[in-house]
């Protein structure tokens, strides 16, 4: 019986992954990747030039993203019926003794669809996960500002939540972090302005790629945010 390997590549530059993520990428016969249809995957993008030149692909496309509402049963539905398909996949390749490595932007732990996968196979095969530095590290980081101090209570949000929840949590904060932002950036600024919060609010996109931007969200045009792109607000907490 093979192996998966969910193997978390960091927040997007190649020298933040760690030595065993690097020995394992290098090594794969098999390597599997989400990506959207149509476009190469960042994850992909991330280890090019690493992969053995017998390294099988194996690109594993969502039927959807975001282009219907997660709240839609059919969207539910679609992705279900996508891990599904995934699982029994790298199963058979498992089965036939073949090892998988899955990349897996920032930590396959965090917000990343190898959970789905991990859930599915866990109990058939074995699973082991690596973890990686996630992507509000890098982004936090890239600020240039300690992000927790003393007994600052860190939260991490999703754009996704409703209006008054995320509110209500953001009031509760002392460190904050916001993910899954696009669409949802205006509702988020709208959160953090009625708490008091928006003055102190760093919008971070492409943590640690190239095309990294740092700037004051009050600085942000109101339009969606990347993909990758993240809130953070330092805390303030206890100092010696």
């Amino acid at each position: 019986m093979g192996t998966i390997y969910g193997v978390g590549l960091g927040p997007g530059d190649p020298d933040l992954m760690s030595r065993k993520a690097d020995s394992l990428i290098r090594a794969a016969r098999h390597v599997a990747y989400f990506r959207k249809a149509g476009r190469a995957g960042h994850a992909r993008r991330i280890v090019e030039g690493m992969l053995h030149a017998d390294a099988r692909e194996h690109p594993m496309e969502y039927p959807v993203t975001t282009e219907i509402s997660f709240h839609d049963p059919a969207y539910k539905d679609m992705l279900s019926a996508f891990y599904a398909e995934c699982t029994a996949h790298l199963r058979g390749l498992a089965a036939a003794g073949e090892d998988v490595v899955v990349l897996c932007e920032g930590d396959p732990f965090f917000y990343g669809s190898f959970m789905h996968l991990h859930e599915r196979l866990k109990d058939d095969v074995p699973v082991e996960v690596v973890p990686g530095i996630t992507g509000m590290s890098g982004a936090w980081t890239a600020t240039g500002i300690p992000v927790t101090w003393g007994d600052d209570v860190l939260v991490v949000l999703t754009g996704t939540l409703p209006e008054d929840e995320l509110t209500r949590r953001i009031a509760e904060a002392d460190a904050l972090v916001v993910m899954k932002l696009g669409r949802n950036l205006d509702k988020v600024r709208r959160a953090l302005a009625a708490t008091g919060r928006l003055e102190a609010a760093w919008l971070i996109e492409y943590a640690t790629m190239p095309n990294q931007t740092v700037r004051r969200l009050t600085e942000a045009p109101s339009k969606p945010a990347p993909y990758f792109s993240m809130i953070v607000v330092h805390g303030q907490g206890r100092r010696p």
